[in-house]
């Protein structure tokens, strides 16, 4: 097993709890919606395929059992991710933080270097993050975004650092106005937390090419 790294957007598996896939029932105000970030709505079938596609991977693996046991909580928290990206962007948009895809590509070829191939790389996200093969490149894209965020604003590895990233993200949440399907929980600004769900992904900012190797 690849030892787990502490970075930026780190997501353990052994964090998701059950909660069952829920029905495709948006709020009164927006039908059909997880949720609305800015003027962008998150529909619940966007949700429920990023789920579905996590299950697929998941059961096609020898640890089949054990994996899907760990991210019983896996909507809330794919529905968590798809925020945490807007969020993000928002906030590097704000700094004029942008990422190209051939930053993306170059960071996950170091990781794929680091885990030891594209496959074991593939593994590692699904135990480690709960994410399928075909949403590396999102999660990887998201955590240089962090990294270069971090970079541009000064906020170094250290707890005055962190508030500094912590304080960027909670300005771009407000400036959003996040609307929760109150069925999927409720959105904290301050505390960045969908509900009691928070993944732990402002815990170490990390100057690694990538820095992702380690969380939904």
């Amino acid at each position: 097993m690849h030892r787990r790294r502490r970075t930026a957007l780190s997501v353990s598996a052994a964090l998701l709890v059950a909660v069952p896939l829920l029905a495709a029932c948006g709020s009164e105000a927006h039908p059909g919606a997880a949720a609305v970030v800015g003027d962008e709505r998150i529909p619940v079938s966007a949700v429920q395929a990023q789920v579905a596609e996590v299950r697929t991977a998941q059961e096609r693996s020898p640890q089949a059992a054990q994996l899907i046991k760990d991210t019983g909580r896996l909507t809330r928290a794919k529905l968590y991710d798809l925020i945490v990206d807007r969020v993000v962007r928002r906030a590097a948009d704000d700094a004029g933080v942008e990422v190209t895809r051939k930053e993306v590509q170059e960071a996950r070829s170091v990781l794929e270097g680091q885990a030891g191939g594209a496959d074991q790389l593939a593994a590692m996200y699904l135990q480690q993050r709960g994410v399928a093969p075909g949403q590396i490149d999102d999660v990887v894209r998201r955590d240089v975004t962090v990294n270069k965020l971090a970079a541009a604003i000064g906020a170094t590895n250290t707890p005055e650092g962190q508030q500094k990233l912590n304080e960027a993200f909670t300005a771009a949440a407000e400036s959003l106005d996040i609307d929760v399907n109150p069925r999927f929980g409720a959105w904290s600004d301050r505390k960045l937390e969908l509900g009691d769900y928070k993944a732990d992904w402002i815990t170490q900012v990390s100057s690694e090419p990538g820095a992702a190797a380690a969380g939904a």
